[in-house]
């Protein structure tokens, strides 16, 4: 599957099932223009209308529209207010357990549409994925941030395909934290590592001489630099 088949999939809203949606919607950073662009991918999808229409979080203007396209009356303010009591009352790790069963039961298509546009506790889940597909798709998630792919890159039991990917972005590899996790990690391929070594400090390379957790090419690397400045006027 290449990036734009993977790009495309995860934007087709149309394709998209009210367990899907359901999620994408628990997450508390997502604009408010969603809404919108799911009702005008599924006018004609009773389930998904029927999730928008009860949504405490669905804009006024939508639920309006939904409500008059299904004939239905919409939610009252005050159970409105007692959907939003019912989530935000609900233990975190409940909400975990929650979220873990539902992954559990989706395919492979509905996983990478969630990995496309998820929120990071859902991309920190689907990392841990076994179908490779949809971990590349996390990794391509728009709303992933340095600081989320500086955890991935110091994550020893993350892939080497993934370490790679990385590696790849140039720019996450303009961030020197991303650059140093990334090249201190033991299951970072060999050759991702050495061949950012030239970006890595003075201060840090020194480190790296005396640290046998390093694969030695990465050690030999460091030691090659720094004899080199050493050299240099």
């Amino acid at each position: 599957m290449s990036e734009e088949e993977v790009r495309q999939i995860g934007l087709d809203l149309s394709l998209m099932s009210a367990e899907v949606l359901e999620l994408l919607l628990a997450d508390e950073a997502l604009e408010e223009g969603f809404f919108g662009e799911v009702l005008g991918a599924n006018r004609q999808r009773p389930e998904i209308l029927n999730v928008l229409l009860t949504h405490y979080r669905t804009p006024f203007e939508i639920r309006a529209e939904v409500s008059g396209i299904l004939h239905l009356p919409a939610p009252d303010e005050k159970q409105l207010a007692l959907f939003r009591k019912a989530a935000e009352e609900t233990p975190a790790e409940e909400k975990k357990q929650t979220l873990l069963t539902k992954l559990r039961m989706m395919g492979v298509g509905e996983k990478i549409q969630l990995a496309m546009r998820g929120s990071r506790e859902v991309r920190n889940l689907l990392l841990k994925d076994t179908n490779k597909e949809v971990v590349k798709t996390v990794m391509q998630n728009p709303k992933m941030t340095e600081s989320e792919v500086e955890l991935i890159a110091m994550n020893r039991n993350i892939s080497e395909e993934i370490l790679r990917t990385i590696g790849s972005r140039r720019e996450w590899m303009k961030n020197y934290a991303v650059t140093l996790a990334l090249v201190t990690n033991p299951k970072t391929p060999i050759g991702v590592s050495v061949s950012q070594i030239p970006r890595i400090r003075k201060s840090d390379l020194v480190k790296f001489e005396k640290n046998r957790n390093l694969p030695e090419a990465v050690r030999a690397a460091a030691k090659g630099l720094l004899a080199k400045q050493k050299k240099q006027p």
